[in-house]
């Protein structure tokens, strides 16, 4: 099982020269990088972020420093229609199991409204896509202060791990004899 956890960048930055773009950011993606590194004890786990200069990044992608951090949902409006971020999550998420996400209220909303996900979600995020979730058959986690929240990283941790062995025990076994 491989998942692809997605958030979005920050106004902290650990670095002042280029970098990988999951080791440029501190403040809020700290612990979702933390939860990544925790995550990868049970499956593949690839990281992504939305950023506001670059739109959507994978992780390992070497970036700099810049100005545009988005944190207003006009900002975040601008920047999807400046990079379509919406679209690269939609097209780099279609070969994993899971996605992942962890990304502000009007954010979400953006990625919902231009069809983003094309595989099962698991989100922490605002009430109001508690329904919207719920008939899509996704996991929805409730946002209340930080990014993930550790009692949401834990049961979302076990959701993962769960879902993996299943998925490890449905594999047919090598080096059967006929």
């Amino acid at each position: 099982m491989h998942v692809l956890v997605i958030t979005n960048d920050s106004t902290v930055f650990l670095k002042d020269g280029i970098c990988s773009a999951k080791d440029m950011f501190g403040g809020r993606v700290t612990e979702v990088r933390n939860f990544c590194n925790r995550l990868a004890s049970v499956c593949g786990v690839s990281f992504g972020i939305i950023s506001g200069r670059f739109g959507f990044v994978p992780g390992e992608y070497v970036v700099m420093p810049y100005n545009e951090v988005t944190d207003t949902p006009e900002a975040y409006l601008a920047l999807q229609e400046r990079k379509d971020y919406a679209t690269t999550v939609n097209v780099v998420s279609r070969p994993f199991d899971r996605i992942i996400v962890f990304v502000p209220k009007a954010m979400m909303a953006i990625l919902l409204d231009n069809d983003a996900f094309p595989r099962k979600v698991i989100a922490v995020t605002d009430d109001a896509f508690k329904e919207e979730f719920e008939r899509r058959g996704w996991s929805w986690y409730g946002r209340s202060g930080a990014r993930i929240g550790k009692a949401n990283a834990d049961k979302i941790f076990e959701e993962v791990k769960e879902t993996a062995n299943q998925e490890e025990k449905r594999r047919p076994t090598s080096g059967a004899s006929s």
